[in-house]
């Protein structure tokens, strides 16, 4: 037996309790894993707290990612003992998660934890970490390089956008970060390597379709109405790697960036992301990520200190990162 955060509904009311489970318990997978670390970010919160319709079955054990030693695999690319990482497919939505002391999982699903790296620090990375390098790395790879010009980011003060500032930084961009929050979050934002601060009402309303040509890509962590007008400003051959969806779903844009600016879309999804660009990505975090990433506010906290600290991060009330310690 083993602890772990289970959560259950009952008149449509979502209850976190903290209970014990077997083996026998755990979904079908061909590697068992010993979890060291999990992580709380904002998704988690809303699906502990019910505040989100995060959850699509119950009972569910949450934690969209986690970190930890193989005990049993029937894989032969995994062994007793591999450090292995797991982040997005699902895992504490519609299948078992990271808040439980050991998990059963698919061997595609999971990458070897890199050299470098210890299970705090990739889980201090986590989903939005590697999704920030996924969107960095599209914008390689569509031809947009430092010379081109400046690279924006939209909800910059965020778990990806964050990262995303910092790792476009490191890799010699000049960087505009979009934030909400200008006067509070500016200074943070510019120590992680933003060279300008853009207020985030300045792109919130309907513009036009074309508007003045300002930058050589973007990281779009938001959609909709944000993502429409960022598309409108980016420069004749440049690209947006769009990943978030906090906007909406709607995107009330034209075709006139598409054809008349040659502008592309990239849609990133960590979720469904291939093995290699995973592992390749996990790789580049370990060596672009400065010391000062691990040394920015972290909370470790204990499994029973779930529910209170998923009730503050929903709130608002927590800044930094939040690793569970199993």
């Amino acid at each position: 037996m083993f602890k772990a955060l289970i959560l259950n509904q009952e008149d449509k009311k979502t209850l976190a309790s903290i209970g014990s489970i077997d083996e026998s318990q755990l979904p079908e997978g061909e590697v068992l894993v010993d979890v060291d670390y999990s992580s709380l970010n904002y998704k988690d919160g809303l699906a502990v707290t019910g505040r989100g319709k995060i959850v699509r079955e119950f009972p569910m054990v949450p934690g969209i990612d986690l970190v930890g030693k193989v005990a049993e695999s029937s894989d032969d690319r995994y062994k007793p003992g591999d450090a292995v990482v797991l982040t997005g497919w699902g895992v504490g939505e519609n299948r078992w998660g990271g808040m439980a002391q050991r998990a059963r999982l698919k061997a595609d699903h999971l990458v070897p934890l890199t050299e470098g790296l210890s299970g705090k620090q990739a889980m201090m990375i986590g989903t939005a970490g590697l999704t920030a390098m996924l969107c960095v790395q599209a914008l390689e790879d569509a031809g947009v390089t430092p010379d081109k010009g400046t690279v924006l980011v939209t909800g910059a003060s965020g778990g990806v956008g964050s990262v995303a500032v910092t790792l476009l930084a490191q890799l010699g961009y000049t960087v505009a970060a979009v934030t909400g929050r200008a006067a509070e979050n500016g200074e943070m934002l510019k120590a992680l390597g933003a060279s300008e601060i853009v207020e985030r009402s300045t792109l919130s309303e309907p513009g036009r379709p074309l508007d003045k040509q300002r930058w050589a890509g973007a990281v779009d962590t938001v959609g909709s109405t944000l993502l429409a007008n960022v598309l409108a400003q980016v420069n004749y051959g440049g690209a947006v790697a769009a990943c978030g969806l906090a906007g909406g779903f709607d995107l009330p844009t034209t075709v006139m960036p598409f054809i008349l600016r040659n502008v592309a879309l990239l849609g990133v999804d960590s979720v469904m992301c291939p093995f290699d660009k995973r592992q390749a990505a996990w790789k580049r975090l370990a060596k672009l990520l400065p010391e000062s990433f691990y040394q920015q506010a972290c909370e470790e906290i204990t499994l029973e200190q779930v529910p209170e600290y998923a009730d503050a991060i929903t709130r608002g009330q927590v800044s930094g990162r939040v690793v569970i310690k199993l």
